[in-house]
């Protein structure tokens, strides 16, 4: 046991610092980016939506197609259909062959299918829109299981939760950036065909930059110096020297990995019901207009955006001066991104449709604590295996995002059996306090269940060399010669 807390202490021992801006950042940058242009993508649909199904477009010149009104919500999963179907592909190629050409070569195509979207629905009515969706979510399944390998190589452990959270953060800025810009866009005489144009140049654009500037890892980096690429290495998991065999049968019996992905579940199922859902109860209950519908349904992800800059930094912090576990640390930020927007969730129930301010607070607070993930589960998988994190992002992604695909249709199930409609705050009351029931449930399980400890099928054939007679010493030092 005391053998067991030496090895963890020193293995959060910082590396020595190699210069406060080098080629890692430049990693960082692009990867924030990535993720920053990927959710504009996925976030501008939510709003433009309703002006694509609105009776009254700003300008005869602009499209719109209220015959679509009973379509509204298959089309916003239709995105999760594909998104579903190469995340754990997608990990193993990144692991195997390098994440760089798969994630370039895939926003690039989902930029496309963003451009090409307003011309489908025009062309092919609501499927032609629905097919754009699914390219755009079978595509960006390539993304988070590449910038999961991409951040194991580059990030020193020791800074782990500051820049996972730091390039993760991304997600809910691209909201607060995508909802009033497609909000604002709709209302204007440019219509919203514009913010698909807009978001998918900036994704072709971006793929053009990560092509030139972009590396698997520091070892394949033209620019970086020698210095830099020791205080990464030295401080980071980069075993990529030789090809390490998936563990299938362990990752399927490994109870750490599963808090992590029932985590996950929890996380999508209540994450995108509120961001997909949003804009409907702010027009529906609260009665706001598409533009400022737009600025106060990205108001809570600024929040939560700026609360990760907060989290992240203790929750670093916490582990390097030894206050807690890095297990501990995870359980203990997971849970407050679980629990206070399961409690505020709740509070819905009891605030009237006419207490608009209230209720803003109120969804500030649910959704902007929900930040404690991205020091949670959202960067676990490469504390319990740092050599198949991608492939343990690909899997999870693949199997929660299952719940994505399910929570926006949850409105038109509670609809149908219940008989309300989105005008009545009733029905948004069962379906926020499901995602609550749900972030309880899944946020006890992972601080049960949850690890931070490197697993012992991270590598088994480091595993069985050693228990043959050969120090781990002997074997890294082996790893590093090839």
């Amino acid at each position: 046991m005391v053998q067991k807390e030496v090895s963890e202490k020193s293995s959060n021992a910082p590396p020595k610092q190699a210069g406060w801006f080098g080629v890692r950042h430049e990693q960082y940058i692009l990867l924030f980016t990535a993720i920053l242009i990927s959710y504009g993508i996925r976030t501008t649909f939510n709003l433009a939506i309703i002006a694509m199904i609105s009776n009254e477009p700003p300008t005869d010149d602009i499209p719109t197609y209220p015959e679509w009104t009973d379509k509204k919500n298959i089309m916003l999963s239709s995105f999760f259909w594909g998104y579903v179907c190469f995340q754990i592909g997608a990990g193993e190629l990144a692991k195997n062959y390098g994440p760089k050409l798969f994630l370039g070569t895939a926003i690039f195509i989902c930029s496309l299918a963003t451009i090409l979207l307003p011309l489908m629905g025009e062309k092919f009515g609501y499927g032609g829109v629905i097919a754009c969706r699914v390219v755009q979510g079978m595509t960006q399944g390539f993304l988070y299981p590449s910038v999961h390998n991409l951040l194991s190589a580059w990030v020193p452990i020791a800074n782990r939760a500051v820049i996972g959270s730091f390039v993760y953060a991304a997600a809910p800025l691209g909201n607060v950036l995508a909802m009033p810009l497609t909000g604002s866009i709709s209302a204007s005489t440019i219509g919203w065909p514009m913010t698909f144009y807009l978001y998918g140049g900036l994704g072709m654009t971006w793929s053009i930059f990560w092509i030139i500037f972009g590396s698997d890892n520091p070892s394949k980096h033209k620019r970086i110096s020698l210095e830099e690429r020791r205080y990464i290495e030295d401080g980071a998991s980069t075993e990529e020297k030789e090809v390490v065999p998936t563990p299938w049968l362990s990752i399927a019996t490994s109870l750490p990995f599963f808090a992590i992905l029932i985590a996950h579940c929890g996380q999508n199922w209540g994450f995108w019901t509120l961001l997909m859902e949003i804009p409907s109860y702010m027009e529906n209950i609260l009665k706001f207009k598409i533009a400022s519908n737009s600025y106060l349904s990205a108001l809570p992800y600024l929040v939560l955006w700026l609360i990760s800059f907060v989290m992240s930094p203790i929750a670093d912090r916490l582990i390097l001066k030894q206050v807690v576990s890095r297990g501990t640390s995870r359980k203990i930020f997971n849970s407050i991104g679980f629990m206070v927007p399961a409690v505020a969730l709740l509070a819905l129930n009891f605030v009237g449709s006419s207490q608009k301010e209230v209720t803003i607070v109120i969804l500030v607070i649910a959704v902007g604590f929900n930040a404690g993930v991205l020091s949670g589960y959202n960067v676990n998988h490469m504390d319990i295996s740092p050599i198949h994190s991608g492939t343990l992002m690909g899997i999870a992604n693949s199997l929660s995002n299952i719940f994505s695909v399910i929570a926006p249709l949850t409105v038109d199930a509670v609809k149908s059996i219940t008989g309300y409609e989105e005008t009545d705050k009733s029905m948004w009351n069962i379906v926020f306090s499901i995602a609550a029931i749900i972030y309880v449930l899944t946020g006890t399980f992972y601080a049960f269940f949850a690890s931070g400890e490197v697993q012992p099928w991270d590598n088994l054939e480091l595993s069985e060399k050693s228990s043959a007679g050969l120090s781990k010493k002997q074997l890294e030092k082996k790893y590093e010669s090839v």
